[in-house]
């Protein structure tokens, strides 16, 4: 998005009033969000504000330094993901109210669509740092993105085993990327940049807040295919992500504690109402690739492939192949090749494994 257009958005995102949805709104109504930039209060009623939203727009809008904003983002590397771009996950757009965008230090990448949260307590027992070393491991290993909330006890404990085990990790932050909660995880944070991203929905300067991090939660759960809770009392946090989880048609997964510990009380319950019981990280990757049988099957079934596709669909397995190689072997032409690798990539069944690398998803 050009930065012209970006520093507009910018601006609304430190307006009052205005979320994702109201700025969705702005863009329908105006065209794009320059022209709801300079708009009349009355134009803005007239879009779908509510009068006093729209008086806060006019008065606010002359004390934000559109420039400054952008200057903010270079000077402290993130980059913006809005929803209109193609790097927006996919499965976010799903939820009820996701964020009209995302700001990133660090990269996000195809391969982060298999992603599951891992989250807990922040007071975990030895019990429960020991099972979420193994599963987020474990995950991570198999090529897992591992997604949590930087707070410290499980998120913590799950951040670092996948960076450990040379996986991807993705941490939602509650507050603005120029600062990082809690103060003890900056050296993890900058390990977590440099392998997987740092992620908020909030701009630079807007600080940690206790309402932020529901509202966290329904990002780390609407980003992941499913979450594990690994050890959580009844009163914990981690059980709010499970709801938004549950809500946004995601798997749940608990791991089960002693009867004899109130700290497993939250997974016990879970398991009781229909989250799975999981034991190990094979648990959970048998569920994805049921579900990745399934998704391709129905991709199968509503795109028939061509016969060129089907040949070169037989070539690709779990191991890197080159489009070069590929050509040879299937006989077509290294353009039609190519061609037919990116149909076979826009349809789910094959993904980039490095530059004009393939294998199968």
């Amino acid at each position: 998005m050009p930065d012209r257009l970006l520093s507009f958005w910018l601006g609304f995102q430190r307006i009052g009033g205005i979320g994702g949805a109201r700025i969705g709104l702005l863009e329908r109504a105006f065209g794009n969000l320059e022209i709801a930039w300079r708009a009349s209060a009355q134009d803005l009623v007239h879009a779908g504000l509510p009068a006093s939203v729209a008086a806060t727009v006019v008065r606010e809008r002359s004390t934000i330094d559109l420039d400054a904003e952008l200057e903010l983002l270079e000077r402290h590397d993130i980059h913006v993901i809005r929803m209109s771009d193609s790097a927006y996950p996919a499965a976010l757009k799903e939820i009820q109210a996701p964020p009209s965008g995302l700001f990133v230090q660090g990269a996000l990448l195809p391969a982060d669509e298999l992603a599951i949260a891992v989250v807990g307590t922040r007071r975990a027992t030895a019990y429960g740092r020991d099972m979420t070393r193994r599963f987020s491991h474990d995950l991570a290993e198999a090529g897992v993105t591992v997604i949590s909330g930087l707070a410290l006890g499980v998120d913590t404990i799950a951040h670092t085993a996948a960076l450990d085990a040379g996986g991807r990790t993705l941490a939602v932050s509650g507050c603005g990327l120029d600062q990082v909660y809690p103060a003890p995880n900056r050296r993890l944070a900058e390990r977590i940049r440099a392998q997987g991203a740092l992620i908020s929905e909030y701009p630079p300067g807007v600080g940690p807040s206790a309402q932020h991090f529901p509202a966290r939660n329904r990002i780390v759960s609407g980003m992941s295919r499913g979450v594990l809770v690994v050890e959580a009392p009844a009163s914990s946090g981690a059980l709010i992500t499970s709801t938004f989880a549950a809500d946004q048609g995601r798997d749940v997964y608990a791991v089960p504690g002693s009867a004899l510990s109130t700290m497993s009380d939250g997974c016990h319950a879970l398991i009781r109402t229909g989250a799975m019981l999981v034991t190990s990280a094979a648990d959970i990757l048998e569920v994805l690739v049921v579900e990745h049988v399934r998704e391709q099957h129905q991709m199968r079934m509503e795109f028939p492939l061509a016969p060129d596709e089907r040949r070169m669909l037989n070539l690709i397995g779990a191991e890197p192949r080159h489009v070069d190689d590929l050509a040879d072997e299937s006989g077509l032409q290294i353009s039609i090749a190519a061609a037919t690798l990116l149909t076979l990539e826009l349809k789910g069944m094959v993904r980039q494994s490095g530059p004009q690398l393939y294998v199968q998803r």
